[in-house]
C-alpha cells in the first residue's frame, strides 16, 4: 500500500508486467510498483506466488527481465520508466 498522506509523487506513468499495464510514479522503483498492485515477482518450484525478501538489492528474489533486451535485473533497485515492459519468468 502507498503512502498517500504528506508525501510528493512523479508523474504518474505506467509499466507492462507480464502483458499487464500497472500504474507508478516517476522516482518509483519496479518493485513498488508491482507491490502496489499485488503482482508476485516469481513462482516457487511448487507454483506458489514469491515476494520481496530484503528490498535492498541483496538477496536477488525479485529478479525481473526487460523487455525486449532480455536483460536481468533486480525491481527493488530498478527505477520505473514510462512504457517499460518485463516479465516475472525467464
Amino acid at each position: 500500500m502507498r503512502i498517500e498522506r504528506d508525501t510528493r509523487r512523479g508523474r504518474p506513468i505506467s509499466i507492462r508486467v507480464d502483458g499487464v499495464e500497472i500504474g507508478s510514479f516517476e522516482g518509483e522503483t519496479v518493485a513498488a510498483a508491482m507491490l502496489e498492485q499485488d503482482v508476485a515477482f516469481r513462482r516457487d518450484t511448487r507454483g506458489r506466488d514469491r515476494g520481496l525478501f530484503c528490498n535492498m538489492g541483496t538477496c536477488s528474489e525479485c529478479m525481473v527481465t526487460l523487455l525486449p533486451s532480455r536483460r536481468r535485473v533486480r525491481a527493488c533497485i530498478t527505477p520505473a520508466s514510462d512504457g517499460m515492459e518485463l516479465v516475472t519468468h525467464g
